[in-house]
């Protein structure tokens, strides 16, 4: 919809509607946050009760409805569509309506939510990791385009990135990222899930240089193609997982796990089949939806896999299996404490192990879970389900929509997205406190 916002400024008018499936979704203050962080620029309707999806016979999400200049619905498309191919029908039209003198090129008036944000250290941060053999804790600063390394103590922050969208490498204060995510360590190396731009990017921590090292910037349609790194194109890589020289991509875009080898800089399928849905079984013919969160156990790569609201796993080898711990399917969610096929989640999109225990951010419920998967038994460790910013004891603080997690000393880290910040959860205390953070040059 940008592409076509910027195509045609003075004749397209686009207006989002948001009929949610996550009741958490449909909350005023959730979708006014999720419209700052996708920087939509057009006005958003929250369909919270289906009137407009029923009325206008939409059977999927997104589906697109072009309206003309009279107001007739003259055409729809249904599932993820490319501005090029919608684009010529669009000009035929302001052609027609421009000779019967029918378009109003009055600019449309708004006043952008983003506007009325106070300026914070981070925005809408996502994922992070920690190292805490050297101290530091690497957060992706994802609405801010950059990332930034900071004391695992809390203090002053150094940025990597110049901080506006693009894709360019370089020097660490004029290289170029688009809402980074994922986040893993390997040899000296961060490496960084490039989810705009579809691409991984490293920045040598030595140095401070950023290089490409897989993605060609174009999203892989339908699916990403196996094959030199730098010449497949990637699919919204979500998250990131480190094993010895194989780093496993989240593929959030095409309901897969991607496989890329830091050695031979050979990329390849992992799991997944592609088609969006819950099913167990091979790896490399099981399905899964949206996955955002990745953590290795030593034995099993463990998936939030967000839109089934389940947690999976997953064995490398040759003849591994997926397998679901938690999650029934596409549309069952909730809020249960339970073991196995009673407990309930809202759209989780982290996971991090812990001594031999899974680590969950329920993200809806605004939860952090703990998961026993020998038993399947999963319970609230942090978080009283309620959207706020509160520390203190355990079950009594409040997160906002908390998506990434990593492993600190003696805590679980956890990057609070919808509240700007990183929290530490104490495992032996069970309370939960804020990690100040301070970066360079903020007025």
């Amino acid at each position: 919809m940008r592409k076509l916002e910027e195509r045609f400024p003075e004749e397209l008018v686009v207006i989002g509607v948001h009929s949610a499936k996550f009741p958490a979704e449909s909350e005023p203050f959730n979708l006014r946050q999720a419209v700052i962080k996708n920087d939509l620029r057009h006005p958003v309707v929250n369909d919270r009760d289906f009137s407009l999806f029923r009325a206008y016979g939409a059977r999927a999400w997104p589906t697109l409805m072009i309206v003309n200049p009279v107001g007739r619905v003259v055409g729809y498309l249904s599932g993820e569509v490319d501005a090029d191919e919608i684009a010529p029908f669009i000009e035929e039209m302001i052609e027609e309506f421009d000779a019967a003198d029918q378009i109003d090129r009055k600019p449309l008036e708004t006043l952008l939510e983003a506007s009325q944000q106070p300026v914070s250290p981070l925005s809408f941060a996502e994922k992070l990791v920690a190292d805490p053999e050297n101290g530091w804790l690497y957060v992706a600063d994802t609405e801010h385009h950059r990332l930034v390394a900071v004391p695992l103590q809390g203090g002053e922050g150094t940025l990597i990135g110049a901080g506006e969208p693009g894709l360019s490498d370089g020097e660490a204060g004029t290289a170029r990222f688009c809402q980074p995510r994922g986040l893993a360590l390997w040899n000296g190396r961060l490496l960084v899930a490039d989810t705009g731009n579809h691409c991984i990017r490293q920045v040598n921590l030595s140095s401070g240089e950023v290089s490409t090292i897989a993605g060609n910037g174009k999203q892989a349609k339908p699916y990403p193609t196996a094959g030199r790194a730098l010449q497949s194109a990637l699919s919204s890589p979500w998250d990131l997982e480190c094993v010895g020289d194989a780093l496993y991509i989240a593929m959030a875009g095409s309901h897969q796990i991607w496989r890329l080898c830091l050695e031979t800089h050979e990329i390849e399928l992992f799991a997944g089949a592609g088609p969006e849905d819950l099913r167990d079984g091979p790896r490399l013919e099981a399905l899964m939806a949206q996955p955002c969160g990745l953590s290795w156990d030593g034995e099993r790569l463990w998936v939030a896999d967000s839109e089934t609201s389940s947690i999976r796993a997953i064995s490398p080898a040759d003849d591994g299996r997926v397998e679901t711990y938690i999650g029934q399917g596409l549309f069952e969610f909730g809020d249960i404490d339970a073991v196995g096929e009673e407990a309930r989640l809202q759209h989780p999109q982290g996971v991090q192990c812990l001594e031999g225990m899974v680590y969950v951010a329920d993200t809806y419920n605004q939860k952090i879970k703990v998961l026993a998967p020998a038993t399947r038994e999963i319970r609230t460790a942090f978080g009283s389900g309620e959207a706020g910013l509160e520390d203190g004891p355990g079950q009594s603080a409040c997160f906002w929509e908390p998506c990434g997690l990593a492993a600190g000393a003696g805590a679980i880290l956890i990057a609070d997205s919808n509240n700007h910040s990183i929290r530490a959860g104490n495992l032996a205390a069970g309370t939960v406190s804020t990690i100040e953070t301070t970066v360079p040059g903020l007025e």
